[in-house]
């Protein structure tokens, strides 16, 4: 499906469990998949939104450099250097106090589109129906970049911050 949908673009699959990506490439040896370890828990979420809202974590920049505790500091080069288009976040795992939960994915999205050279990204949140997704899509990709909801998916339009300094981190909504 995602290659059909993305004809002779770059999809690229950041995910949490490694007997997936190892059963999936079985199946489809051209994915590209890279695991990834979060270091957060659903149950620590309050806690982690009152610190995406301090002014350090309103800084755009190379997440690799964030000062902010919600960016993801440790994934592939390739996808902090790559111009993305779009960016579908639906992981990590995310339904119980347990699991990673959802933040630290949303957070570094909006960072990375924010700060592309030129142009926008379209960024999708699945089970926006669930508080964590709920609560920090409207945060982080912001109201004002909302383009519409259909079902539990929700679809932001980010656009770049470097070539308009001074721009808010959250438009008015």
């Amino acid at each position: 499906m995602w290659t059909s949908l993305n004809h002779d673009g770059r999809t690229v699959f950041l995910e949490e469990d490694e007997s997936w990506i190892r059963h999936v490439k079985e199946e489809i040896p051209s994915l590209e998949s890279y695991h990834v370890v979060y270091d957060t828990k659903r149950h620590q979420a309050d806690q982690l939104h009152e610190t995406g809202m301090q002014e350090h974590c309103k800084e755009v920049g190379d997440p690799r450099f964030s000062k902010c505790q919600l960016a993801l500091k440790s994934l592939p080069s390739l996808i902090y250097e790559t111009q993305w288009d779009l960016i579908m976040v639906d992981a990590p795992t995310g339904y119980h106090d347990g699991a990673p939960g959802r933040m630290s994915a949303i957070y570094t999205a909006g960072l990375m589109a924010r700060n592309r050279v030129n142009g926008d990204t379209d960024v999708f949140v699945h089970d926006v129906d669930r508080g964590v997704e709920d609560r920090f899509s409207k945060s982080f990709l912001c109201q004002g970049y909302l383009v519409e909801q259909q079902g539990r998916i929700r679809h932001f339009n980010v656009p770049t911050h470097k070539s308009s300094l001074g721009t808010p981190f959250c438009p008015s909504a």
